[in-house]
């Protein structure tokens, strides 16, 4: 059994990693809304679902693309990680429709945030710095 854990830490970036940390927002976000967009359009049209493999292989052709040249500057996980949550809502509406259909994120209403995974020691902490994927260390 894997046991998954969870750590929020008060950081203190410098303004590079700003720089960084809003790009990652809003490249998660995007492609969250370019996925959720995709998929209802694929279901109005064919009542078919795009799954998350087919999600993750064409954004690894995206990143070739000059248009979203730009996702490669970003954790790749935490892209992969949008496509899980927005794979688990959709299982979730048709789950359980009360649940509601997933919205589009703005950057308004949604809070900045991205979830990354721990892969052969990517996220460490020590000495008071936490090391993040194309972050790099921070206090």
């Amino acid at each position: 059994m894997v046991a998954n854990r969870a750590y929020k830490f008060r950081i203190y970036p410098n303004d590079e990693q700003k720089i960084l940390f809003a790009k990652t927002f809003g490249c998660v976000r995007m492609v969250y809304n370019h996925w959720l967009d995709r998929k209802i359009k694929q279901y109005e049209e064919n009542k078919t679902n795009v799954t998350y493999t087919i999600c993750a292989k064409e954004i690894a052709a995206m990143k070739k693309t000059e248009e979203y040249r730009f996702l490669k500057e970003i954790d790749s996980i935490a892209l992969q990680q949008s496509l899980r949550h927005l794979d688990t809502a959709f299982q979730n509406f048709f789950k359980q429709p009360k649940t509601g259909f997933p919205r589009f994120k703005s950057k308004k209403r949604n809070k900045n945030s991205y979830s990354t995974v721990c892969i052969n020691g990517n996220i460490t902490l020590s000495n008071g710095y936490l090391r993040l994927p194309k972050i790099g260390q921070i206090r």
